[in-house]
């Protein structure tokens, strides 16, 4: 486990809005994998798939920003 993981874990139990963006986060990379596993898609799942990774990459980078606060803070 890198310490980055457990960072995580320890600010989700800390922290309510950053548990609910961790979950939002793993929703997100879920579903992109079963639209990975699939093999071909259709022009609506592509156009999901791209929205799912942008929506991902923008809870990443709010969880990377309260992360970074809360580092601050200790």
């Amino acid at each position: 486990m890198s310490s980055t993981w457990d960072s995580r874990q320890e600010l989700a139990r800390q922290d309510p809005e950053f548990a609910r963006l961790l979950q939002e986060h793993q929703n997100r990379e879920r579903r992109i994998a079963a639209l990975r596993a699939k093999g071909w898609l259709t022009t609506e799942e592509e156009l999901e798939e791209k929205r799912l990774k942008k929506e991902k990459l923008r809870y990443k980078d709010q969880m990377e920003a309260r992360l970074r606060k809360h580092s601050a803070q200790v």
